[in-house]
């Protein structure tokens, strides 16, 4: 039952943040226009390499230690403080990394950088990987409900005119920090106090960088294509091509909601030896995102030209195109977020997802290199989908000797334990 009501959690959450851009994305691209939307794209896409590498993959690194750690509140807290100040040591180093370097390079977007650093404190200082790990979703969702629509009426008040782009992006990185600000009130009621002589932090790094490795791949294949592009190409295109990504990757949320919740569910059965519970989960999880993903996915296909315009505006025709070119990607996406983060993570076989994700990452950047050179946009949105395919493709068939992959995508007949 907890199961169930977390991942209603986590899928009530991800549907509203498929509901705020909903309200947002027609209002801000028409007022920012494609220029100054591709612009916010390059500047957050270069300020997302610092603040992952602030991280240092704690995200999924502590979702799942607290996990292993959940039924003893000693270890669980000691767990807890020594990888929370992991995180902060990290990102203040990755911070002050990242505003040297931009008040050392010449750009004409320097000050649009600057704000955007606020997105590398936020991370920082983000402990919902450690609700996440104890499967309380309710703290997280409640959370993001509210600074959401806190943010979304301060985007109308606030953001009235295409000079309005640093107030945009400062709004959107305040937003951020003030969410992972909240969650900090309620570790008063889940952690024992621990005395910092009896922290190790750093007993964490080794783990954790093996996580960080294939979150910061995992990135480099999704932002390096505007990466490439506004450099390849115009800011205009950039800014078609952000959009048409990001209502993919929302809608696409609503799929993977499952894997977030199932993650630190399937660590723990690791952790209590329940290998048959984890593949008949493993399993069901499969059948389900399949199930859900196809229609998706070829709905997105078949209104994808007409959606665009009509939802943000007359001069994002374009985006219709790489909506439809891009739409694969909501399958091969789900298939890799059960084998991979469903599977491979909570069984620590972390090297292997390590490994596929990487040469998804490589396999991105060579595509993007020759297919944006050859086709521009369009070749940034089939470089996305191949990467995807390549990532399920390669995860498949490394546990194809720990499961039956005959039976992934066949109705079964077990219950989620």
């Amino acid at each position: 039952m907890r199961l169930i009501k977390n991942y209603l959690y986590n899928a009530g959450n991800q549907i509203l943040l498929l509901l705020v851009p909903l309200i947002t994305v027609p209002y801000v691209s028409r007022v920012l226009g494609p220029h100054n939307s591709g612009i916010n794209a390059y500047t957050n896409s270069w300020v997302t390499f610092f603040y992952l590498i602030g991280q240092m993959g704690v995200m999924m690194y502590g979702n799942r230690e607290i996990a292993y750690t959940r039924d003893n509140i000693e270890n669980r807290s000691r767990t807890f403080f020594e990888i929370a100040l992991l995180q902060v040591i990290m990102s203040s180093i990755s911070l002050l990394t990242y505003i040297i370097i931009i008040l050392l390079v010449s750009s004409p977007f320097k000050l649009y950088f600057l704000y955007q650093s606020l997105w590398i404190i936020a991370y920082g200082l983000d402990i919902s990987w450690y609700f996440m790990g104890i499967e309380d979703f309710k703290k997280t969702v409640v959370r993001n409900s509210v600074v959401k629509i806190i943010s979304v009426a301060l985007i109308f008040i606030i953001v009235r005119g295409r000079h309005d782009l640093s107030k945009y992006i400062l709004l959107l990185g305040f937003a951020q920090l003030a969410g992972s600000l909240t969650l900090w009130p309620y570790l008063k009621e889940s952690v024992s106090k621990i005395g910092l002589s009896n922290l190790h932090p750093f007993s964490h790094f080794k783990g954790s960088l093996l996580l960080f490795i294939p979150t910061i791949t995992t990135q480099i294949y999704m932002v390096i294509n505007r990466i490439m592009l506004g450099q390849m190409s115009t800011q205009s295109l950039l800014g078609q091509f952000d959009y048409a990504d990001k209502i993919i990757k929302l809608v696409l949320a609503i799929v993977t909601a499952a894997s977030t919740v199932m993650l630190p569910y399937m660590a723990n059965k690791f952790a209590s030896g329940d290998v048959q519970g984890i593949k008949k989960s493993l399993y069901n999880s499969f059948d389900f995102v399949t199930a859900f993903s196809m229609p998706l996915m070829f709905g997105i296909m078949a209104i994808a030209g007409s959606f665009a315009p009509w939802f943000l505006g007359r001069h994002y025709v374009h985006t219709g195109y790489l909506m439809f070119l891009e739409a694969p990607m909501i399958l091969f996406i789900a298939w890799s977020s059960v084998t991979g983060n469903q599977y491979l993570m909570p069984v620590k076989r972390a090297h292997e997802y390590t490994l596929s994700v990487t040469i998804g990452a490589v396999v991105n950047v060579l595509a993007n290199y020759v297919l944006i050179r050859l086709l521009n946009v369009n070749g940034a949105a089939i470089a996305s989908v191949i990467s995807e395919l390549a990532i399920a493709g390669i995860q498949l068939w490394m546990i194809r000797k720990s499961i039956v992959v005959n039976k992934l995508g066949q109705v079964q007949n077990v219950g989620v334990n």
